[in-house]
């Protein structure tokens, strides 16, 4: 299993004021599966994502990420992670202001010693970005700017993708060109996608989906890409 969430519980607060975001949440992910996590807002989804990925730390329950066991990760131990096996696509592009187009897309592979400039080239181009690999973040679009945060997440091979929304700023042409460039950049290595979701269109397309209700996992289904 690259992820396994075994009874997961976040809540801020204490006592008869504690705010329950999730409760009692378990599922896991193999290697190269995609799912799409649904629900409404204010559901958990995008928290459970941050959990998944470091960002926030649990309230009780355990994650494990390819096989460790990450629930009480030091920031350093959480950083790592990060470089090495998890990918993160957020509604934040934070993408580096002083690097252009091509340079932000290689960072995260850099770090993790993964970089492959034939990759990031066809990226690029699949993305519709080859022509902006000289620009810098603050000349691009939001919507390029996300094309570019998918880019370096994906040239960076991670085994598990963390994704919240990475379409949501595309019109839907481009979005699902975005998506399926995803889905076959995960099929040839391997890379197990998390992908939250407000669009059925989008989630149909995964292997599996969630849905999230309240804080708590109300079932899944396999989707039509399945079928």
């Amino acid at each position: 299993m690259v992820l396994k969430i075994s009874n997961l519980a976040k809540h801020y607060g204490t006592g008869a004021d504690a705010v329950v975001v999730l409760q009692d949440v378990s599922f896991a992910m193999s290697r190269g599966e995609t799912l799409a996590l649904e629900g409404e807002s204010g559901s958990g989804k995008s928290t459970l994502l941050h959990l998944v990925a470091g960002l926030d730390a649990v309230s009780g329950g355990k994650i494990e990420v390819d096989g460790v066991d990450i629930t009480h990760f030091s920031d350093a131990q959480t950083a790592q992670m990060r470089r090495d096996t998890v990918g993160l696509i957020f509604q934040q592009f934070n993408l580096i202001p002083s690097l252009t187009v091509e340079s932000n897309i290689a960072f995260h592979a850099q770090l993790a010693g993964r970089h492959d400039p034939q990759l990031a080239a066809h990226l690029s181009e699949k993305i519709g970005l080859q022509d902006h690999l000289a620009k810098y973040p603050e000349a691009l679009s939001g919507g390029q700017q996300q094309r570019v945060a998918i880019a370096r997440s994906l040239a960076a091979r991670p085994k598990l993708l963390l994704a919240d929304e990475p379409t949501g700023n595309l019109d839907e042409a481009t979005a699902d060109a975005v998506l399926g460039l995803m889905l076959e950049s995960a099929a040839e290595t391997e890379t197990a996608i998390l992908m939250v979701t407000h669009s059925p269109r989008q989630a149909a397309r995964m292997q599996r989906r969630l849905t999230l209700s309240r804080g708590s996992v109300r079932g899944t289904k396999m989707s039509a890409a399945s079928a």
